[in-house]
């Protein structure tokens, strides 16, 4: 894995520094500390900073064809790329690396953008064509690999992360008001924006085409669902066998490494089913990790030591305090580049960095198991709710939110509050957002702490009707459990897991994650499966619980769903982190940003000091206002380079000015 950036002027032959290529590296090396590599042309320079997994000794970027005529820097995996390597040499293209960058180079070479729908992988990569004068961009199906671009002084800069298009001077760095709109509703900011104005991500499943002054930004992927008639009648039975056919093969080729590859282990059932694949079929030495918090309620101990024992795995465990939490998000938010609404993303930080310490560059982890397979109780409540709103009479009510959440049945008081809540919106079923609508909803509330400036300049601005918008013209066609798994997909998963809580933080310390639940042939045939078998009744993920339970513990097969979270107030608001927080927070700081309304973010404070207890609500508020100055603070008011930026490791330029090939 790595980190990639590159400068394309748009009209011109304005010449490229290969100082302000190296200044941009530089700024992401975290992503790649093994190598380092720039090429320069009339109007076009790469960069690239390399993470080396597979062919260690040969893979140095950037990569070249036979002629010289297409340059690569590349970010990501093909797993599939052995297969692909062997059909383009049949073909005639010859090789000089034993790497999967410079079979994607032929890749395009010889399918053009059509090469992109037979790639089983990870990837956000940029080729040149020399003799077109063509620079292409593309980006994976779910977005797992980041990818982000400006347009400045018409001249076209992307790059792995957004403090690599900062480093250039004519790029303004400024907080964008929709995308706080979007973050204090969604959790994230809708594809293509970012948090900063014209800051723009290259989006899921599309790619850029730039020649001749001009831009091309295309879909070539799309999450695909079907309607009833084309999904399978299949009995769950043979359901299962495919799908754990496809799992095992989706795992063999995600630990294709020429470095060891290791686990993340929760002690749930989507990453116990991908150890338990690993250890009982590929590598029985394989090292897992894992998190714990001091906090009975948020931590999952007890499981990961069932399934260390279980799978007999070399296990390593991060010890995530209260204190460590709150020390460490600003340290987290420098790679994350946007203001999150929960502190999660803070163990996954610290993590990676345990990951890299036992020596390791590669794990696989459970992300998009929920999703796919239908595991989070936003889908049973959106369910539960439908059938409230087509018998509203009905006495079963009460006791099916009760078998949701058994822990209310002990709490009348909660069950009648919890019943009210979702008793809301009944009469907009027909919304496509239903399923999500009561939960975005309830976040919005906390954008009553934004400032008048802030309120003033989002404007009429309706985020909801974007979402709405940018549904597929035949999502009519699929069944309620289907839309809201786009919708899930789409937003929170690749705009907030796959970043926030994914590749930023596992990156941050040069760990790259592998997903094999999103190898696309899992999801081309979950999408056949019909919904009753994803949920059966409120029974989260049955058909995945069915696949697994021959080969892990029946009470991790059959385990509730235990929402990853970590805790805020008690980080955020304890005797080592608190004057930092109030800090953050005071008048003073607050008036620089220009973003809250200090009155308001002042009484919070002494609401939440002043009682043991805090709703969601006000916790989602205290980490968003919070995060949101510590990135205004290290990406508007005080941006800058590491000390370190500028050392770089087995150097490579190429210079195609001046026809000639250096090493430094």
């Amino acid at each position: 894995m790595c980190g990639i950036a590159g400068i394309y002027h748009l009209n011109n032959k304005i010449t490229i520094s290969k100082e302000i290529l190296l200044r941009m590296i530089g700024m992401i090396k975290h992503r790649g500390p093994d190598q380092h590599g720039i090429y320069l042309d009339d109007n076009v320079g790469l960069a690239g900073a390399r993470l080396s997994i597979i062919d260690l000794v040969s893979g140095a970027q950037p990569v070249h064809n036979e002629d010289n005529s297409l340059w690569i820097v590349y970010n990501g995996e093909i797993f599939n790329y052995p297969q692909l390597r062997i059909e383009l040499m049949q073909k005639g293209h010859n090789f000089y690396t034993e790497s999967d960058t410079e079979v994607m180079l032929h890749l395009y070479e010889e399918y053009g953008k059509d090469c992109l729908n037979l790639i089983n992988g990870q990837f956000a990569f940029a080729i040149w064509d020399v003799k077109k004068k063509e620079l292409f961009l593309a980006r994976d199906r779910f977005g797992i690999r980041p990818l982000y671009y400006t347009i400045a002084d018409n001249t076209l800069i992307f790059a792995s992360e957004i403090k690599a298009i900062f480093i250039n001077r004519q790029v303004s760095r400024e907080i964008d008001p929709i995308a706080m709109e979007q973050i204090f509703t969604f959790w994230t900011t809708l594809s293509p924006g970012t948090a900063f104005k014209n800051i723009y991500e290259l989006p899921p499943g599309y790619y850029m085409k730039t020649s001749r002054g001009k831009i091309d930004l295309k879909k070539y992927w799309d999450i695909p669902f079907y309607p009833r008639s084309e999904q399978f009648d299949t009995e769950p039975a043979e359901i299962s066998e495919q799908i754990r056919e496809l799992m095992l093969d989706a795992v063999r080729i995600r630990l294709r490494s020429d470095v060891p590859v290791g686990c993340y282990l929760s002690g749930g059932l989507d990453s116990s089913a991908v150890a338990s694949l690993v250890v009982k079929n590929y590598n029985r030495e394989v090292k897992t990790f894992g998190i714990r918090f001091e906090q009975k309620n948020f931590d999952e101990g007890q499981y990961q030591n069932q399934m260390v024992s279980w799978l007999k795995t070399d296990h390593s465990e991060i010890n995530t305090t209260n204190d460590k939490i709150g020390k460490f998000l600003p340290d987290c938010l420098w790679h994350c580049e946007k203001p999150v609404l929960r502190t999660a993303p803070v163990p996954l930080f610290l993590l990676s960095e345990l990951v890299n310490q036992n020596g390791l560059k590669v794990v696989l982890t459970g992300e998009g198991a929920d999703e796919v397979f239908g595991g989070y109780d936003i889908f049973k409540e959106s369910k539960i709710r439908r059938f409230c709103a087509r018998y509203p009479c009905s006495q079963k009510r009460a006791g099916l939110f009760s078998r949701l959440y058994p822990y209310i049945s002990d709490n009348p008081r909660l069950g009648y509050s919890l019943q009210s809540f979702f008793a809301r919106g009944l009469d907009q079923v027909e919304d496509p957002v239903f399923s999500h609508l009561i939960r975005w909803v309830n976040t919005s509330r906390i954008r009553t702490f934004f400032s008048q400036e802030l309120h003033h300049a989002i404007g009429n601005y309706n985020a909801f009707e974007q979402v709405r918008e940018n549904l597929p013209p035949d999502y009519k066609k699929w069944d309620s459990l289907a839309i809201a798994q786009y919708l899930e997909m789409t937003i929170f998963l690749s705009n907030y897991l796959l970043s926030s809580q994914g590749d930023r933080v596992a990156m941050a310390h040069s760990v790259e994650i592998r997903l094999p639940f999103l190898d696309p042939r899992v999801i081309e045939f979950m999408a056949h499966v019909p919904a009753k078998w994803k949920i059966l009744g409120i029974n989260e993920k049955h058909i995945l619980k069915k696949t697994f339970e021959n080969i892990l513990p029946l009470e991790i097969a059959h385990r509730p769903k235990h929402p990853y979270r970590a805790p805020i107030k008690q980080s955020l608001l304890n005797n080592r982190t608190i004057d930092f927080t109030r800090e953050m927070l005071s008048e003073s700081s607050l008036k620089k940003s220009g973003l809250f309304d200090s009155n308001k973010v002042l009484k919070l404070l002494y609401k939440l000091n002043s009682t043991d207890i805090s709703n969601e609500v006000d916790n989602m508020a205290l980490v968003g206002i919070l995060s949101s100055q510590l990135i205004y603070q290290k990406f508007v008011e005080s941006f800058s380079a590491r000390s370190d930026y500028l050392t770089f490791k087995n150097l490579v330029v190429i210079d195609n000015r001046k026809k000639a090939l250096q090493y430094t």
